[in-house]
């Protein structure tokens, strides 16, 4: 059974600290994995399978590993319908660098992240990327905040998810922000046809693997 992805705006819907999800199209999940590996910043990741694991449990395991788990990146891998999808745990916040790459050959992946513990405070972002190239990305709070002013990326897909978005009456600063991040992720999910299977990642098991330096 595959969800969609408005799933993600429940506080913790994933783990402590926010979520940080990627899908993509066009990639196995072991692919994904290898490509958010590479794109780990400051020097050469590889990713290490360390078998089947719930949330929890990796999060032991890097508790185990690391000392604390924020002290490394694990991913759990899987597929829902036509995506792959990659679910972060740890340390991922701001370790990342730009997705374009990943897309490379022709792959579809889709960037929902969520700094949810930062006091800064850093709203939810989205990014599409296909082919190398920067399709659509926004600000899910759809204010101007953190370098954003509506959806950038290709002229023709961000003008389209921009007339979506208005037609959901947003931006809306009156509205509760909780209640905009869930529904721009709507807009943005039915768009793109984005699924994630939240029982499965919630509470299920799947493979992992942990990002280590070459």
């Amino acid at each position: 059974m595959t969800d969609g992805t408005t799933w993600l705006a429940a506080p913790q819907s994933i783990a402590f600290g926010g979520y940080h999800v990627v899908l993509a199209r066009g990639l196995s999940p072991n692919e994904l994995g290898d490509r958010l590996a590479a794109a780990v910043y400051d020097r050469k990741h590889i990713a290490v399978a360390v078998g089947d694991h719930t949330g929890d449990s990796l999060l032991e395991l890097m508790d185990d590993t690391y000392g604390d788990s924020f002290d490394g990146i694990g991913l759990r891998l899987g597929r829902a319908g036509d995506w792959t999808y990659a679910v972060a745990y740890g340390g991922w916040q701001a370790e990342f660098g730009p997705l374009a790459p990943a897309s490379r050959d022709g792959a579809h992946v889709c960037l929902l992240e969520y700094e949810e513990e930062n006091g800064k405070p850093v709203p939810p972002q989205f990014a599409y990327f296909h082919d190398g190239r920067l399709l659509a990305a926004c600000n899910l709070h759809l204010d101007a905040s953190w370098g954003y002013d509506g959806v950038d990326g290709d002229p023709e897909t961000a003008a389209r998810l921009q007339e979506l978005l208005t037609s959901a009456s947003l931006p809306d600063s009156e509205r509760d922000r909780g209640e905009v991040h869930r529904t721009a992720l709507g807009v943005v999910e039915k768009f793109f046809g984005l699924s994630l299977p939240k029982d499965l990642i919630v509470n299920g098991t799947l493979p992992a693997v942990l990002l280590e330096p070459a």
